[in-house]
């Protein structure tokens, strides 16, 4: 199995359980969060798809769907690139608006589409390209920024798979 290979289907095991996770899920239940200092569901699974977006967005050299293809729009915010969750206050994440689990799917699925497609270009050698990124040492590749996001689909994934349990137990862990 070549590299790209393994991080693609790393990525589609962490959209799996996203996926079950947010499978039928109410509006209140995308609301839930075990204390008021916490993140929600909905905003859990927004911000997996935001990071991915951004990262692959600046691996292509591109603009991000989010605020190039109007996701933004149909989460009712603004078209901002840089707002993806990491560091937000407590009034930043409760602005964030989760309309439905079908929408929140639908742009992780477009996300995940465009990584797929991004995926299917890159070679062992595009995959050990260094970034310019010098706040990191030592400099990442493109395959550490690709493992990094299947770390954080997951870790994520699973925080909304347990909340998810959490809130009704007769559910329980889906993953």
């Amino acid at each position: 199995m070549e590299q790209r290979e393994v991080i693609a289907d790393s990525l589609g095991r962490g959209r799996g359980v996203l996926h079950r996770a947010l499978d039928g899920m109410s509006d209140d239940a995308l609301a839930y969060r075990p204390a008021n200092h916490m993140n929600p569901i909905g905003w859990l699974a927004w911000h997996i798809a935001r990071v991915e977006d951004m990262h692959v967005a600046d691996l292509l050299d591109e603009g991000q769907l989010w605020t190039d293809g109007g996701w933004h729009e149909r989460f009712s915010m603004p078209p901002d690139a840089r707002d993806f969750g990491t560091r937000q206050t407590l009034d930043q994440v409760n602005a964030v608006n989760s309309p439905s689990a079908e929408l929140l799917l639908e742009y992780y699925d477009a996300v995940a589409a465009r990584t797929d497609e991004y995926l299917e270009t890159l070679t062992a050698e595009s995959l050990d390209q260094v970034l310019d990124e010098p706040q990191f040492q030592p400099l990442p590749t493109v395959g550490v920024r690709l493992n990094s996001l299947v770390h954080h689909a997951a870790h994520h994934a699973g925080q909304i798979d347990y909340l998810r349990g959490l809130r009704d137990p007769s559910v329980g862990g889906l993953a």
